[in-house]
């Protein structure tokens, strides 16, 4: 049985913005309370949404009650009176805390001042970082990995420790009464639907991979570590996730999903340490949006928290890493001290450092760590990241391009190896395909990218599509998802020198690449340049991947030509291996 619930409006919600709870029966004695963000269109600032999102909860009934999860702040009403009306919460016996992050532990202390009973499961991590967040005592199981608790009629609890997924103190619960394996951000997309499960795989294909690049991609050793602890488990028939529908129709391909694209990611054996510290500042956050540009070039990021790390883990970490991209530790965290000065002890003159500023009010010099790293003798990845005020978009595509950038250093070698090692003959003959010259231009919100292309052609008439060949690693990659909006600008024969030198500079991280050309607004808010022979107003619809790239395709919704009797720029290239 399914029921929704639609409530006014929040008042500092705008009035096209939709909150409703779900509730539902999944799986026998389960019910999900699914609290639905209709219209959010950013995910902590770094993320853009195009379908919203949902956070999910949990109850399960044995002869004792489990609550796995709760919810945003954002739904305190909502969902507290979507449990009150499932269930008397004085009778839960156990809050099962996946981790907690605030979109799915927000609700936490609002729980417990209603049952101040209910004893709280969760990792060692997730219980020292609630302290931090009630600030008062609370009962509390630790438990481990293999850890089990039985809740009665068939219903045992068996818990998966998932750390860095995406959080330190992550963990998994499989119910063996059902087959159902909780697992809050693992395997989750940002998708807000009526739909309970996955039933139609291709809605929801593409922000499943876009939240796997964005959350997990930077933690891939430690997806598939997680996974090699789930094939210990008995057979999973549905998969209950923190955020969009719950994983049944397609639950094998999805999951194995996971495990190619985290064995791709981590095959290369050059690597980068990123260190943060979770819960403070906007450390997590800065550090996800820098490891998720170093994964755009095909580099391995290993994800550490200063605050948890064991101290042998992180020198090991440390001395196979080529690059390291660490945080100030906050003067308070011993903890965080301590690992810092086990990085400062185990870095090498060999490897690249970037650091960044968190602003989380206690920060350590930046400069001072910056000093001492100069002093070992590593070099610059990206320049210091200085974050002096609450970050915006800008600040996560300033972090995202010196992430890209510092794994661009890290891959040029190989890429020199690979261009010098491809057949002479072949590469030659791949060079005789001709292509025009075109310059992709994009806003979204206050954001803005460009790149020159020539992997360009129309692909369909009804409608009118093109398809792009864009390279992982560029910073408008990004802005080219499903549902993006773009504009194809076509450069003129003869009169495109000027455009093409500015467009080919190598920008720095953060810069304006339109400053010095002349533009105008499209209507679908990117820029259109002044001096190109046409242009295309266009709209992703899919993306496929392509070894080192994606190939989106896109309908064209407006167009026009500035000069009718002029050529289209063409570019001719002596071989095929490289731009």
């Amino acid at each position: 049985m399914v029921s929704l619930a639609s409530v006014p409006v929040a008042s500092q919600l705008s009035s096209q913005r939709r909150l409703t709870i779900q509730t539902a029966e999944i799986a026998t004695d389960t019910t999900t309370l699914r609290s639905l963000d209709w219209d959010r269109d950013r995910f902590d600032i770094e993320f853009g949404l195009q379908n919203g999102t949902t956070y999910n909860s949990y109850i399960i009934r044995g002869e004792k009650i489990a609550l796995v999860d709760t919810s945003h702040a954002k739904f305190r009403s909502l969902y507290l009176d979507a449990l009150q009306a499932e269930i008397d919460v004085t009778t839960i016996d156990y809050l099962v805390i996946s981790h907690t992050e605030p979109d799915h532990s927000g609700l936490v202390k609002d729980v417990l001042a209603l049952a101040p009973e209910i004893t709280v499961v969760g990792a060692k991590v997730a219980i020292q970082f609630l302290e931090d967040l009630i600030h008062h005592p609370f009962k509390r199981q630790i438990v481990k990995n293999g850890d089990q608790i039985d809740l009665g009629n068939g219903h045992i609890l068996q818990f998966v420790s998932a750390p860095n997924l995406h959080w330190p103190d992550t963990m998994l619960t499989y119910d063996h009464g059902t087959s159902t394996l909780f697992t809050c951000d693992v395997f989750g997309m940002h998708f807000c639907d009526d739909r309970i499960f996955d039933e139609d795989l291709t809605a929801i294909a593409p922000d499943y991979r876009f939240y796997y690049d964005c959350l997990m991609a930077p933690n891939a050793r430690s997806v598939l570590a997680a996974m090699k602890r789930m094939d210990d488990l008995p057979t999973i028939t549905t998969i209950a996730t923190g955020h969009g529908p719950l994983l049944r129709h397609n639950l094998v391909e999805m999951t194995e999903n996971y495990r190619t694209w985290s064995q791709n990611q981590t095959k290369g054996e050059t690597n980068v340490a990123v260190f943060y510290v979770s819960d403070y500042g906007y450390s997590d956050r800065l550090s996800q949006a820098i490891a998720k540009g170093i994964t755009k070039t095909g580099i391995a990021v290993e994800m550490l928290d200063l605050r948890s790390v064991d101290l042998q883990e992180l020198r090991e970490v440390v001395d196979h890493a080529a690059g390291i991209v660490v945080t100030p530790a906050p003067s308070f965290l011993e903890s965080a001290q301590t690992a810092i000065s086990a990085i400062l002890g185990s870095a090498k003159q060999k490897q690249l450092v970037g650091i960044f500023e968190s602003y989380g009010g206690d920060d350590q010099s930046i400069d001072l760590l910056n000093n001492r790293f100069k002093d070992l003798g590593l070099s610059v990845g990206f320049p210091l990241i200085n974050i002096r005020e609450t970050p915006t978009e800008a600040t996560y595509q300033l972090c995202e391009e010196s992430g890209t950038d510092l794994g661009q250093l890290l891959t040029r070698k190989e890429n020199i190896k690979q261009i010098k090692a491809l057949d002479a003959d072949l590469d030659k003959a791949i060079g005789r395909l001709a292509g025009g010259l075109y310059i992709i231009t994009a806003q979204k919100g206050e954001l803005q990218s460009a790149m020159l292309a020539s992997w360009v052609m129309q692909a369909s008439f009804k409608p009118l599509g093109i398809t792009i060949a864009v390279a992982k690693d560029r910073a408008i990659e990004s802005f080219m998802h499903v549902g993006d909006r773009f504009v194809l600008n076509v450069l003129e024969e003869g009169n495109y020198a000027k455009l093409m030198q500015h467009f080919l500079r190598r920008f720095a991280p953060g810069a304006d690449r339109f400053a010095g050309v002349k533009t105008q607004v499209a209507k679908n808010g990117s820029p259109i340049l002044v001096d190109a022979l046409a242009f295309l107003e266009c709209e992703v619809l899919s993306r496929m991947e392509a070894s080192d790239h994606w190939i989106v395709y896109a309908t064209a919704e407006e167009g026009k030509v500035a000069k009718p009797d002029a050529l289209t720029a063409t570019h001719h290239r002596k071989v095929g291996n490289h731009y």
